[in-house]
């Protein structure tokens, strides 16, 4: 829906200047040339943003802005004058203005100070809705947003097969979470669900841990062990970094997923078992495979259905349900917490390179420092509030900085590339590009580099991007 803007000014044609204006940048607009007339349907309609020229006749600006949030505070209110002068923009802030314009109003400043405002409206409506609503879920079903709508329909449309299931997503985006929760919506729920960390078992053991071990096996077998697949057995077995699992054991862990059985370590018996096999990787194993560091025929083994995790940064208003849903958890039972508008702005903004773990981390620090009832902005990690967002911008202002679109091409996909750490299939599908086509525009890029047709990707570029904060 629309975001609606009430605008206020005493001058008809104005009104209708503004109207015609936003209407066509797809906001519904009201317009008002009476201040009263304003703060009287304020009580009966809803707005995200109120947008009020200071000087009026009948109440001006400071006053009427002062009224309204004085009835609902939740609502920004942005003033527009006439006068630059620093005492008029104090004076807005000061009666509690969200932002202050003066004319003639600049349309790209206009814009980027409405869906700031409209922005923030919606995050104050988040977290007194969220203020309202206590109720404890699992984590993996914390959000709303489209990428993880799209995630948790497939969870369960697979949930109920037995076919292998390969998660993939960036550290920290909870792949364990959305392996139990296939696991716990299955006709398996009631066997055991079994995870396994491979790259945090030496390559010697993996094996041992897997598979068993027979009585003698090796030094120290002094008994027969049950591996992990028959520990599993008539559940579901979880296969952790499955992308950091050494070469020679991928071949081992295929033939067992072929043949549906194991043979322990020292043992000449195979012993067939019931286990669905779910794997998680932070790597891109299209990459892998086709470096010969990951088995062709184990991938397709694996990735019979492929869930994709989102990174945090792109689900939206998620992050303020998640960070509620974390401060909930960590607070002490009897002194809830909760966050406030400006906290949660700050988790929109920020990018979270280490995904819902680190928000979990931010979160139980928060609740460890507060000292109010409300997380402040003060109880947050300094890189968080020190956060700057940077834009991707190119300025015309300037000859110097007018390049062709080619590079301009060449220089955002390495950014995107840099921004995915390097993951030229996540980097594809952000792009909307093909993965071949993609990696024929690299290998383009690298040639022309180094036929010395443009620069190195190292050297210092010219200044096109700009950043601001």
């Amino acid at each position: 829906m629309n975001s609606r803007i009430l605008v206020v000014d005493d001058d008809q044609d104005t009104c209708d200047l503004m109207e015609a204006s936003l209407t066509k940048q797809g906001f519904d607009v009201s317009t008002r040339t009476s201040a009263t007339k304003a703060l009287a349907d304020l009580q009966t309609e809803s707005f995200d943003v109120v947008l009020t020229d200071l000087g009026m006749a009948e109440m001006d600006g400071l006053a009427l802005t002062e009224r309204i949030l004085g009835a609902t505070p939740d609502i920004p209110v942005i003033v527009i004058t006439g006068q630059s002068t620093m005492g008029a923009a104090i004076a807005a802030l000061q009666v509690g203005a969200y932002d202050f314009l003066t004319k003639p109003v600049d349309n790209k400043l206009l814009l980027l100070a409405l869906g700031r405002a409209t922005q923030h409206r919606g995050l104050v409506q988040e977290v007194k809705r969220l203020r309202e609503t206590s109720v404890q879920t699992s984590t993996a079903l914390v959000g709303s947003s489209e990428p993880m709508r799209r995630v948790l329909d497939l969870v369960g449309r697979v949930s109920a097969s037995n076919a292998s299931v390969l998660i993939i997503g960036e550290t920290g985006t909870g792949k364990e979470l959305i392996a139990r929760e296939l696991h716990a919506s299955s006709p398996r729920r009631a066997a055991p669900f079994v995870a396994i960390n491979c790259a945090a078992v030496p390559a010697s053991l993996l094996e041992s841990e897997l598979f068993g071990h027979a009585k003698g096996a090796f030094t120290d077998a002094r008994m027969e062990r049950k591996g992990l697949f028959l520990q599993a057995d008539g559940g579901t077995l979880f296969l952790d970094e499955i992308g950091d699992m050494p070469v020679e054991m991928q071949a081992k862990l295929l033939r067992a997923l072929q043949e549906r059985t194991i043979r322990p370590v020292g043992s000449n018996s195979e012993i067939p078992f019931d286990a669905r096999i779910l794997a998680a990787t932070n790597r891109d194993l299209e990459t892998e495979v086709f470096e010969k560091r990951f088995r062709e025929d184990l991938f397709y083994r694996l990735n019979v259905v492929t869930i994709a995790l989102p990174p945090l940064r792109s689900r939206g208003m998620d992050v303020v349900k998640l960070a509620a849903h974390f401060l909930n958890k960590h607070a002490p039972k009897d002194a809830p917490l909760t966050l406030s508008a400006a906290v949660a702005e700050r988790l929109t903004s920020y990018q979270w390179p280490g995904n819902v773990r680190e928000l979990e981390n931010c979160m139980e620090r928060a609740a460890a420092l507060a000292r109010y009832e409300e997380i402040t902005v003060a109880d947050l990690p300094q890189k968080i509030r020190a956060y700057r967002p940077e834009h991707f911008v190119v300025s015309a202002d300037d000859p110097r900085e007018i390049i062709t679109l080619d590079e301009l091409e060449r220089r955002y996909i390495e950014r995107v590339l840099k921004l995915l750490d390097g993951n030229k299939s996540r980097a594809a599908q952000v792009l909307a590009l093909d993965r071949r086509t993609l990696y024929r525009k690299l290998e383009r890029y690298e040639r022309s580099a180094h036929n010395g047709a443009e620069p190195e990707p190292s050297t210092q570029p010219r200044p096109l991007y700009g950043s601001s904060s």
